[in-house]
C-alpha cells in the first residue's frame, strides 16, 4: 500500500477567475485562517496546553515491516520546521483515525495536539487489526512487535534519539510489553488507565470477568467492517443499541465456554485461552504478563489511573512494585471510569507535561508537582503526596443487626441476634449497577433498584456528624457460613445522600473454595474482601453503607455453586448465606480514614522507607 502525504496545497485556478472572485476567494482563505488559528488557540485552552508552534503534516499508510516479514500499518504526524524534535509512539488494536473517517477527528486532534508543540507521533495498528497484516491475537505478538516498530523509528532520519510511549487500556499494555530492558532511547512511557498484569483483570479474587471479557471480543470484532475500516457495517454493530441486544441474553446463558459463539457466531481462541487459564500464573499468562519484569524498566513512568477504571488494582499494584524496586513512578488518580472520554484528555495534557520534561529535558517542569496526585471524590479537592497511600487509620464499622453500621464493635451483652442471612439462586443472581465494568454505564450509579432485592444485605451508619475522608484501601472483614463449599461474597462501600440515593464508591469479590478463609470452631470461616482503593470524602448527613451480597452480573460470572471447571458448568445450586456479627465474629468494613491528624502527616515533604508503606506491603511477586 503507498504512502499517503497529507498537506495543504491545492492546485491554483488564479488564471481562469475575475479579479473580484479572487478578492472575495483571498478574504474567505484569510478568513479560514483566522478561524483555524482561532481554534488552535482555543482548543490549547480548553486541554489548558501550552500554546500550538507548529503547523502538522500527516503521512498516512507507511508500512513497518516485522521480524517475521508481516506489514503494520502506521501514520505519521510530523510538526513542519527544519530542526529535530523527539518521538511519541502508539500502539492501537482500535485503528488509526483515517480508518474511521469523519468519526476518526477525536482520535486525529489528540495526536494532532502532540504533534502543534514539537512532537513526530507515530501511530501503528497492531498485528491482524484493520489494515494491518496479519493475524490477532490479544497480547501475544506485543512484546516482538513493539520491539520492531521502536527499532524501525529509531533508524528513521528524522529521530533524534528520545522516544516515549503513550496511550490508555490496550495502547497502556504494549508499552509494559516492551519496556523491561527497552533500548535507552525510550526514555518516557505513559500508561493510561491499564495494567502491566491483563490476568488480574480477567480474575479479580478468583471470579471471571464476564463482561469485560464478553464485551471486548464482540467489540474487537464489531468496529471492523467488511473494508477493514470503521464503515456503515461497524458503525451499526458497534452502536450501544445493537451491543447490548446482542450481549444482555449472552451474559445470563450457560456454559461460559460457547458464551463466545453466541456472540460472535464462531468460537474465539482469546475467550477461550482466558476461560482456561483461570490460574495467574499459568503458562498462558507468564508468557504475556509483564509484572515480573518492572523492576528491569528504566524509562520514566507516569501512571495515570481512574477510581471506577477496570484496572485500577493492577495498576496500582504496578505503582507498588516500582515504588518496591527504588523507582520513582508518578501516579495520577481520576475519579473517571474506564471509557469515560476525560481519561484521555487528561492523560494526553499530562503526557505533554511528562515527555516535555524526559523527552524535551524541561527538567525544571518536574518541581510543579509531587508524585502522587489525586481526586478526592465528593469535594473539589485534588490532593499531592509523595508516595501512595498516605498514612491512614484503619478504622473499624462493625456490622451489626438490622442493618446497622457503627464504629462500636459487638458486646457480649448485647440481646439482638447476632447473625443476618439471605438466600443466593445462581439462575437469579444479584446485579451488578455501575462501577469499573467496560460500558459507559460504568461509575457511580445508584444502587437503589439492588438494594431492595433480598439477595444483598445492606449494613448502614447513622448520618455522619463530621466529615470522613476515606484514602487507600478498603478491606471487608466477614465471618460466614454458606451451605455450599463453593460461594462468592461481594462487598461494596456507598454513600447515603440525605435523599436516600445510594451511590456505589467501591467494591471486591472473594471466591470461596475449600481452602479459602480460616475455619472457626463453631464451622463458619473468617474472609476478607479486598474492596480495591478510593478516595472518597463523606460529607456530614450523609451515611457510610456495605453491601453484602454472592454476585455482581454480568460485572463478574455468576458462582454456580457446583465446583464444576469454569467454562463448562451447567449445574446452579441455590446457597444459603449466613454472616455472624456478633462479639465472638466482628464482622467490620475496614476504612483507611486521613483526619486532620494524619492529614499533617500526608502533606510531609518526604515519604517513609519503602518496607513501612502499605504499598510495600500490596506487591504482587
Amino acid at each position: 500500500m503507498s504512502q499517503r502525504l497529507i498537506a495543504d496545497d491545492r492546485p491554483s485556478f488564479a488564471g481562469r477567475l475575475p479579479v473580484r472572485i479572487l478578492i472575495r476567494l483571498a478574504l474567505i482563505a484569510l478568513l479560514a485562517v483566522s478561524i483555524i488559528r482561532a481554534r488552535r488557540r482555543l482548543i490549547a485552552r480548553l486541554f489548558r496546553l501550552r500554546p500550538p508552534e507548529y503547523r502538522v503534516a500527516i503521512t498516512r499508510d507507511i508500512p513497518v515491516h516485522m521480524l517475521d516479514g508481516v506489514r503494520l500499518y502506521a501514520d505519521h504526524y510530523r510538526p513542519l520546521a527544519e530542526q529535530s524534535f523527539p518521538t511519541i509512539l502508539v500502539r492501537t488494536p482500535y485503528g488509526r483515525a483515517g480508518d474511521y473517517g469523519v468519526f476518526g477527528a477525536f482520535q486525529d486532534l489528540l495526536y494532532r495536539l502532540f504533534a502543534e508543540r514539537g512532537y513526530h507521533v507515530i501511530v501503528q495498528t497492531v498485528r491482524g487489526r484493520y489494515r494491518s497484516d496479519g493475524e490477532f491475537a490479544a497480547f501475544v505478538h506485543e512484546a516482538g512487535d513493539g520491539r520492531a516498530t521502536m527499532e524501525w523509528v529509531a533508524a528513521q532520519p528524522w529521530f533524534d534519539g528520545n522516544l516515549g510511549m503513550w496511550g490508555p487500556s490496550y495502547l497502556g499494555y504494549v508499552q509494559w510489553a516492551v519496556a523491561a530492558e527497552a533500548p535507552s532511547y525510550l526514555k518516557a512511557i505513559v500508561p493510561l488507565i491499564t495494567s502491566s498484569r491483563f490476568s488480574k483483570l480477567f480474575y479479580p479474587g478468583g471470579a471471571f470477568a464476564l463482561e469485560s471479557s464478553l464485551r471486548w471480543i464482540y467489540l474487537l470484532d464489531a468496529m471492523v467492517g467488511p473494508s477493514r475500516t470503521f464503515d456503515r457495517t461497524a458503525r451499526k454493530r458497534s452502536g450501544a443499541a445493537a451491543t447490548e441486544r446482542v450481549l444482555a441474553p449472552v451474559f445470563a446463558a450457560r456454559p461460559l465456554n460457547t458464551a463466545d459463539q453466541r456472540v460472535l457466531g464462531r468460537s474465539n481462541p482469546d475467550y477461550q485461552r482466558w476461560l482456561e487459564s483461570s490460574d495467574g500464573t499459568s503458562a498462558y499468562w507468564r508468557s504475556v504478563d509483564h509484572h515480573s519484569g518492572l523492576a528491569k524498566v528504566d524509562a520514566a513512568i507516569l501512571l495515570v489511573a481512574g477510581w471506577y477504571d477496570i484496572f485500577l488494582n493492577g495498576q496500582l499494584a504496578d505503582y507498588a512494585a516500582l515504588l518496591a524496586a527504588g523507582r520513582t513512578p508518578y501516579l495520577s488518580i481520576l475519579p473517571v471510569a474506564h471509557m469515560n472520554v476525560g481519561a484521555q484528555i487528561e492523560g494526553m495534557r499530562q503526557g505533554l507535561w511528562w515527555f516535555d520534561i524526559h523527552l524535551r529535558g524541561q527538567t525544571e517542569q518536574i518541581d510543579s508537582r509531587r508524585p502522587v496526585r489525586l481526586k478526592v471524590m465528593g469535594s473539589r479537592e485534588w490532593h499531592e503526596m509523595d508516595f501512595w497511600p498516605p498514612p491512614a487509620e484503619m478504622s473499624r464499622y462493625y456490622l451489626h443487626h438490622g442493618g446497622e453500621l457503627s464504629d462500636q464493635a459487638p458486646s457480649a451483652q448485647m440481646a439482638s441476634p447476632g447473625t443476618s442471612m439471605y438466600r443466593y439462586d445462581p439462575a437469579d443472581p444479584t446485579p451488578s449497577i455501575g462501577g469499573p465494568v467496560l460500558s459507559s454505564q460504568g461509575g457511580p450509579r445508584d444502587q437503589r433498584p439492588i438494594e431492595r432485592r433480598s439477595d444483598l444485605l445492606c449494613f448502614t451508619t447513622a448520618p455522619l456528624p463530621a466529615e470522613v475522608d476515606v484514602i487507600g484501601h478498603v478491606r471487608l472483614e466477614l465471618y460466614l457460613r454458606s451451605s455450599l463449599e463453593h460461594t462468592d461474597i461481594v462487598g461494596r462501600l456507598c454513600v447515603v445522600e440525605a435523599d436516600g440515593r445510594s451511590i456505589n464508591v467501591c467494591e471486591g469479590i472473594l471466591r470461596v473454595g475449600f481452602e479459602v478463609g480460616e475455619r472457626q470452631p463453631d464451622g463458619s470461616r473468617k474472609i476478607e474482601i479486598d474492596m480495591w482503593a478510593t478516595a472518597q470524602r463523606f460529607r456530614p448527613g450523609q451515611r457510610i453503607r456495605v453491601h453484602v451480597c454472592s454476585a455482581a452480573h454480568p460485572r463478574w460470572s455468576a458462582n454456580p455453586g457446583s465446583g464444576e471447571g469454569l467454562g463448562n458448568a451447567t449445574t446452579l445450586l441455590p446457597a444459603t448465606q449466613i454472616i455472624y456479627h456478633d462479639y465472638l465474629h466482628p464482622s467490620a468494613l475496614v476504612l483507611p480514614i486521613v483526619n486532620h491528624a494524619t492529614r499533617a502527616r500526608m502533606e510531609q515533604d518526604t515519604a517513609p522507607g519503602v518496607e513501612d508503606t502499605a504499598a510495600a506491603r500490596n506487591v504482587e511477586q
